[in-house]
């Protein structure tokens, strides 16, 4: 996942559409410095729920990441993030109406790891605690529903094609 992350930090200044700190520039980086085991065990205790391993593994290589551009979210530190219910209990109540019912009880459940006080969140959804299946959800109003992601790793090889795709179509 490094490596992947490595790529967007690059592409993402490359495409210069996202003002980065001078440190982000230089480094061609926009994570921090990793999160001690501590930090993740505390989040753990404190959230009640033991979080997926691909969760783990980002977080203890960069504890927060820079959105790469205006329509993708910054992924918090771990001291930050917290049940959605939590942090925009309306949003849930918006989603809890007949007809996407089903869409609320998600959110209800939901820990917000990136995107807190921008228009787009991300969102990990334990579905089944007994498997450990857990969803992973991009999700904004002005986008109509969720979009699903099978994994930390798809979600971040998505963005990185999408910025492939936007510096290909600056080229052009």
């Amino acid at each position: 996942m490094n490596n992947l992350l490595k790529q967007i930090s690059e592409k993402a200044i490359e495409l210069g559409d996202f003002e980065f700190s001078l440190e982000q520039s230089e480094n061609a980086w926009l994570g921090h410095k990793p999160a001690p085991e501590s930090e993740i065990k505390l989040a753990e205790e404190r959230l009640g729920i033991k979080l997926p391993a691909d969760y783990k593994q980002f977080i203890s290589l960069t504890n927060g990441f820079s959105a790469p551009n205006d329509i993708e979210p910054t992924f918090e530190p771990i001291d930050k993030i917290d049940y959605l219910k939590n942090i925009d209990r309306l949003i849930i109540e918006a989603y809890s109406i007949d007809g996407i019912e089903n869409i609320g009880k998600e959110l209800e459940k939901s820990i917000l790891v990136g995107g807190i006080s921008e228009e787009q969140y991300f969102l990990l959804i334990p579905s089944d605690l007994t498997n450990g299946k857990w969803k992973y959800w991009k999700f904004a109003n002005w986008h109509p529903g969720e979009e699903e992601h099978e994994n930390l790793e798809s979600y971040f090889k998505e963005v990185l094609n999408f910025l492939n795709k936007a510096i290909e179509s600056e080229k052009n």
